[in-house]
């Protein structure tokens, strides 16, 4: 999830160009400038921005099948959210252990790893038959996602055109979304109409990996090999301190976004079925989509946008949506709870768009796989925390109370987001 770069605001390291002048410069396949053939840069990037949504929407694929899960295999809302749980904390020691190690060894060699690693994955979700393969499955899927998503979204900087210097931005902003409500989606209709609805679609998405195997295979090298591999795995979070201030601005808007995102992916179907009664697997999915479509169209509407109108856009359509939705919630009208959803969908899409925009522009080629894993692990423990807790308190308190106070403390959230935007822009005109 990404932002716009207005054409004052390019970067002067943007990727190909040194900082030294505007003349493009080749990057050296694995750091000792060997040719090999392979993937045009154009060809590249678009090969890398498709296997992004396919890891997203492998993510989400699993959501509308928790409710066929539940059932088959008579386990709890708590055990839901733990299955949830297990693929976050997968996710987030990934991107702990493995976020900077593109910027030393290469992308190419941590994608094909990652790429592999899913597949296995995907195969356990095919022979699962209790809740414990479903968990173990869960676990390595969120190890292979972390391990891609910072190298992806590195990527696609490196690989970024220098006459659009937005479009990185953009993409790493849409295909988050776009993947979750495609893998959601697709799925429901799966589960729905086709054969082996457990199965069907990881047999589908399995094909999709290996189909991204063979293209990054292809990939140009983008990244200088560099020592220190082995010193970053040790788990951090590392970030310059130029770029600190930058990032604790955009934090209320990741929390209030992401966890949004958590709510709908861990228990959306859910609340369909046990507020609403909507209980066609289809519906699950849409419960998903309506979200992040929105999210990412918005994430292609706004690229033009500079980034301080956009986070405000953001900021304030996440609260005004997530308002609506719990007004329909609590009148119980599937109308208003849909409405909400939608233009809160929006506002998530305009956040990732500005926040991680302003990541992508601010960040050397060198920082890009820290700062990228940084973020990340804030928007995924945003993302995972409060669903899990939600998850475990549905047993206690039921989940139309649940759902208020989640929606409630996104609310906040998104108030806080607001307010820090208004600081930020103070703040830089005071030093202007």
């Amino acid at each position: 999830m990404t932002g716009a770069l207005t054409p004052q605001e390019k970067s002067p390291a943007s990727p190909g160009v040194t900082s030294r002048g505007a003349e493009p410069v080749a990057i050296p396949g694995a750091g000792n400038g060997s040719r090999r053939r392979g993937l045009s840069r154009p060809v590249a990037f678009a090969a890398i921005a498709a296997i992004f949504i396919l890891f997203m929407a492998a993510s989400s694929a699993p959501s509308p099948l928790y409710v066929v899960y539940q059932h088959e295999w008579n386990f709890s809302a708590s055990m839901l959210t733990t299955v949830f749980a297990v693929y976050v904390v997968g996710m987030i020691g990934a991107l702990l252990v493995l976020g900077a190690l593109s910027d030393h060894i290469g992308r190419r060699p941590v994608l094909v790893s990652a790429i592999a690693l899913e597949a296995v994955a995907m195969l356990l979700f095919i022979v699962a038959g209790d809740v414990s393969v479903l968990l173990v499955a869960r676990f390595v899927q969120g190890i292979a996602t972390g391990a891609a998503m910072t190298t992806l979204g590195a990527t696609l900087v490196d690989l970024n055109p220098p006459h659009a210097p937005h479009r990185a931005g953009v993409i790493s902003g849409a295909a988050p979304t776009f993947g979750l409500g495609v893998g959601a989606l697709g799925c429901g209709f799966l589960v729905q109409y086709g054969p082996h609805p457990t199965r069907l679609v990881y047999v589908l998405l399995l094909t999709g990996l290996v189909l991204a195997g063979l293209l990054v295979s292809l990939l140009p090298e983008t990244s200088q090999r560099r020592p220190g591999a082995a010193r970053s795995l040790q788990p951090r979070l590392g970030v310059a301190p130029r770029l600190r201030a930058d990032l604790v601005g955009l934090v209320p808007i990741l929390v209030a976004s992401w966890a949004l995102g958590g709510l709908y992916l861990a228990l959306g179907p859910s609340v369909a079925v046990g507020l609403f009664g909507l209980s066609s697997h289809v519906i699950g999915g849409l419960v998903v989509t309506l979200l992040c479509g929105p999210a990412s169209i918005t994430a292609f509407a706004l690229r033009g946008w500079p980034t301080e109108r956009t986070l405000a856009l953001g900021a304030a359509l996440l609260v005004t949506g997530t308002a609506v939705g719990l007004a329909g919630v609590q009148a119980e009208s599937v109308t208003t709870a849909a409405l909400g959803t939608a233009v809160a969908g929006v506002g998530f899409g305009a956040a990732g768009l500005a926040s991680f925009g302003t990541l992508a522009r601010i960040a050397e080629p060198a920082e890009r796989g820290e700062l990228f894993a940084v973020a990340f692990v804030i928007s995924y423990l945003a993302f995972s925390i409060p669903a899990v807790v939600a998850g475990f308190a549905t047993t206690d308190v039921g989940l139309h109370r649940t759902a208020v106070v989640y929606s409630a403390a996104v609310i906040v959230f998104g108030a806080l987001a607001l307010i820090a935007q208004r600081v930020r822009i103070s703040r830089t005109a005071a030093n202007a």
